[in-house]
């Protein structure tokens, strides 16, 4: 397990995840960032650069360029050791085992060993210090890259995560992760696990906007992200990324909720 250690972060940090190959929404939330003036170093992106849409290589380019610090998702693992999957762990014959097929051999035949290797050196957690909190910042899971955490999980999922944190890096206040696609806090003991969302999919609520985080001292926001979704829809559709991903990107809605716990598919969501 590769990590990195930043050192003291203080001043308003942006934290957001699964660029996911949504080139438009990856510049957009770098102008937003530069709206705000948070400079490159205070960006950390959670993983999953690279996904569903259709412009790998142009979004990995933007990152790099841009400067933000970047955690390793399971889709850079696997990208780097030219594997033949995302590694996602979706269950046999879910909907996103049978569509990530389409979206992987997408991203898998547009990135050049440069960037492999790029994927390859990413750490798999980063540590800083913020205002004197000291915060990790990981994945999915530290116990599997790939795990989900869902914002409806029993407290005691997220204990066995803090434990294989703190068994890697020491005590920390608060976690930022990712992967799931769905933002959202949760207090557990005395640590803050914070989700920052992703910004290549909107969070199967209904709308086109993404969602990233930012933290200043002790307060935490999640943020909605607008960005040309139809542009990115349509990008999609011109490469044949058509399995469902290019119509979430304006219906708001995943083709794949049988990933979700059932509290949180759209019959609940919507209801309740």
């Amino acid at each position: 397990m590769k990590l990195l250690d930043l050192g003291v972060r203080d001043g308003a940090m942006l934290l957001f995840g699964g660029p996911y190959s949504n080139v438009q929404a990856t510049l957009a939330l770098l102008k937003e960032a530069k709206r705000r003036g948070i400079p490159a170093d205070h960006m950390i992106c959670t993983g999953d650069v690279v996904a569903y849409c259709a412009d790998p290589a142009p979004t990995v380019a933007a990152l790099r360029a841009s400067g933000a610090v970047v955690v390793a998702g399971n889709c850079e693992q696997k990208l780097a050791a030219d594997a033949g999957d995302c590694g996602c762990g979706f269950a046999p014959g879910s909907t996103c085992d049978r569509l990530s097929a389409g979206w992987y051999g997408h991203a898998d035949a547009a990135l050049d060993r440069d960037v492999r290797d790029w994927m390859a050196g990413l750490p798999d957690i980063v540590v800083f210090q913020h205002h004197g909190l000291r915060c990790a910042v990981i994945h999915g899971g530290a116990t599997d890259v790939a795990r989900f955490v869902w914002p409806t999980d029993p407290d005691d999922v997220f204990r066995q995560e803090l434990a294989a944190i703190e068994a890697a890096c020491g005590p920390v206040d608060r976690v930022i992760s990712g992967y799931c696609g769905l933002a959202f806090t949760r207090q557990i003991d005395a640590t803050l696990w914070i989700n920052a969302g992703v910004i290549g999919m909107p969070p199967n609520d209904g709308g086109a906007q993404t969602r990233f985080a930012a933290m200043q001292g002790p307060e935490v926001q999640i943020l909605p992200l607008s960005y040309d979704h139809a542009a990115a829809q349509q990008a999609m559709r011109a490469a044949g990324l058509t399995q469902g991903y290019d119509s979430a990107l304006s219906s708001g809605y995943w083709p794949s909720e049988d990933v979700l716990p059932p509290e949180l598919r759209r019959a609940v969501t919507a209801s309740g």
